[in-house]
């Protein structure tokens, strides 16, 4: 005599398990996915697409700082912008500078 097996009956915890979290999985996948494809910036795809900030060096005085060094290299420019292209150049980690320092600014 053959025994009748009762249906398999998934728990809440069962179905979270089996359901939820291969979705959940799926959307982490599909989000890093979409926000690979979407990034911002793109390396060049070859050296002849670059292309080269022309910069000056310039040599900071005793009581200068960026603003005044932004406002006197691009006095056309807002002096934020200037401010922030210095710092991206030169790779500074904040925006104070020392009497004698070299510092690389953007000529245009």
């Amino acid at each position: 005599m053959a025994a009748a097996q009762a249906p398999l009956r998934l728990t809440r915890r069962g179905r979270f398990v089996f359901f939820g979290l291969p979705l959940m999985l799926l959307a982490v996948l599909l989000l890093s996915l979409a926000g690979f494809l979407n990034a911002p910036a793109k390396a060049a795809d070859s050296s002849a697409e670059l292309s080269l900030t022309p910069a000056v060096t310039v040599t900071v005085q005793p009581g200068e700082s960026l603003w005044a060094i932004a406002g006197a290299v691009a006095p056309e420019r807002d002096p934020r912008d200037v401010v922030a292209d210095i710092v991206q150049l030169n790779n500074l980690g904040d925006p104070r500078v020392i009497p004698g320092q070299q510092l690389f600014v953007p000529s245009k």
